[in-house]
């Protein structure tokens, strides 16, 4: 893998809104991205009517709920919800430095995928800010299992996804998705694989609060006689695989920082992408933080990156 930029950090180059709802509550969101300075990281703002606010890093140890979403803080009223779409999108643009404000408790679906936050992203485009962005780079395998499914990082000269997926639905059965991960490779493969979620699931959720928003407009939505409902079918052959691996690039963004290394899960989530998240940063022996070494190159392999000593600095903890 090579990296573009010798590895600068990079923000947006102007504000940029939408508008949706959540697809939890149903509730009318807006969020901004806002440009932020070198070493900011992602902040999350969530602004109340009475003009105060709450922020989050968004990094590991923010992360609250995981059962159905990616969720930062760990009170109802003031977290904010369903990030790992908006993660994802800035994943995979690179994009190191900006201020997300929202005017709810959860991001906006959308169209259930991150398509639209690439849109928005790339109508204003990005700028590079000349500070060296730092990377992690896994230095050994460390593994998570739960009951049958599991989660690992393993050394890797790049930044690659193996994710696998095993439904007793005969319509989604069993599915993976390999590749590296590349802006390009996000935008055209991955960024806009829906969420989905089955017909006999919905009274369920809606009784407990959730999937108040869920439509045929932002998600996949399964028969009980395994059809798709939606009238325009699939956007992937195996878009269920493929909207997966979205959500693990978004949940383990909140690393901190961009990591050189190749993550695998069967039968995985979020809350397995968060526990092996937590397992990896909290094993000192398992990475090394590092930056691409001065070169007049414009462009560097991934094993020439050179360790930075920072012991004061555990990215996903900060």
């Amino acid at each position: 893998m090579t990296i573009g930029l010798l590895g600068f950090q990079t923000t947006i180059a102007a504000p940029v809104t939408l508008r949706g709802i959540g697809v939890h509550s149903g509730a009318p969101v807006g969020i901004t991205f806002q440009p932020a300075e070198a070493n900011s990281g992602v902040i999350f703002s969530r602004v109340f009517q009475d003009g105060s606010s709450v922020e989050y890093r968004a990094v590991s140890s923010q992360v609250g709920p995981t059962d159905l979403c990616t969720i930062l803080g760990t009170s109802p009223a003031k977290w904010v919800a369903t990030i790992e779409h908006v993660m994802a999108a800035l994943y995979a643009l690179g994009i190191d430095n900006v201020m997300v404000e929202v005017d709810g408790a959860e991001m906006p679906i959308m169209d259930g995928s991150s398509f639209p936050f690439i849109e928005a992203i790339e109508q204003v485009g990005i700028v590079n800010l000349g500070i060296k962005r730092r990377y992690i780079r896994v230095l050994k395998p460390v593994r998570i299992d739960s009951g049958a499914s599991w989660s690992e990082f393993r050394p890797y000269d790049g930044t690659r996804f193996e994710v696998e997926i095993d439904f007793t639905s005969p319509l989604i059965g069993r599915q993976s998705w390999n590749g590296e991960l590349t802006a390009q490779t996000f935008k055209q493969e991955l960024s806009r694989a829906r969420t989905f979620g089955f017909m006999r699931d919905v009274e369920r959720l809606w009784a407990a609060g959730y999937a108040l928003g869920s439509s045929l407009e932002n998600s996949v939505v399964i028969s009980d006689d395994d059809t798709i409902v939606n009238v325009e079918g699939l956007r992937y052959v195996d878009e269920f695989v493929r909207h997966k691996t979205l959500d693990a690039v978004g949940d383990l963004a909140l690393a901190g920082a961009q990591f050189i290394g190749c993550y695998r899960s069967y039968r995985g989530g979020h809350k397995m992408n968060a526990n092996a998240l937590k397992a990896l940063m909290s094993d000192p022996t398992a990475y090394e933080i590092v930056e691409a070494p001065s070169s007049r190159s414009a462009r560097v392999r991934a094993r020439e990156f050179v360790p930075v000593s920072m012991p004061e600095l555990t990215p996903g903890f900060a």
